[in-house]
């Protein structure tokens, strides 16, 4: 039996380092993103495509990236502040903050601004926190029920608030308005 050469898959796309820096042009053109995240993308285009260049495929990749950072299109430092700044006015937390930075990869030395910044509104994003999911002082009725309030406190923790924050703007009864100018005095003092 003759043997015939394997078809030409059609899935897998060829894929040199000129097309490698096109799509990352267009996918720091298209994403906010960190230095990590682009080679996570480059290296994924990379696995599903046949490359076809001479050189390395990861060290294309770096070129890449390091080509993007000295043109300015990447800047991991700038991505934490906007990212921890996004999260906060979402509500959420210092620790969800940190952990989120972490995946995005941003190095310690380019996210501790951020998250400096992340602590100090650390009280004003759990009381929108509470405010968007209207908790503690915006609720419609107070709250009696023991175990309903830990569930609550659990909410504010998973968001990434700690839990001694999470009990003292769920103490505040619905409708204490002096008690919410107090918090909310408070939270821009800090």
């Amino acid at each position: 039996m003759p043997k015939h050469p394997a078809p030409f898959d059609r899935s897998k796309r060829p894929l040199g380092a000129a097309k490698l820096d096109e799509l990352a042009l267009a996918y720091v053109a298209r994403f906010a993103t960190s230095r990590a995240k682009l080679l996570r993308y480059l290296a994924r285009k990379v696995r599903e495509s046949e490359w076809m260049d001479e050189s390395d495929a990861m060290a294309a990749c770096e070129a890449v990236a390091d080509r993007m950072e000295r043109l300015h299109y990447l800047d991991d430092r700038q991505y934490a502040a906007m990212r921890a700044g996004a999260m906060t006015r979402r509500g959420l937390g210092v620790r969800r903050v940190r952990a989120q930075l972490y995946v995005d990869g941003i190095a310690e030395a380019d996210s501790g601004e951020a998250i400096e910044a992340a602590e100090s509104a650390a009280v004003a994003a759990a009381i929108g926190f509470a405010r968007r999911r209207r908790l503690g002082p915006f609720a419609a009725r107070g709250l009696d029920d023991p175990k309903l309030r830990e569930r609550q406190v659990a909410a504010f923790v998973r968001a990434g608030h700690s839990p001694a924050l999470a009990r003292h703007i769920l103490g505040v009864a619905p409708g204490d308005a002096d008690a919410l100018a107090a918090l909310d005095a408070g939270a821009a003092l800090d």
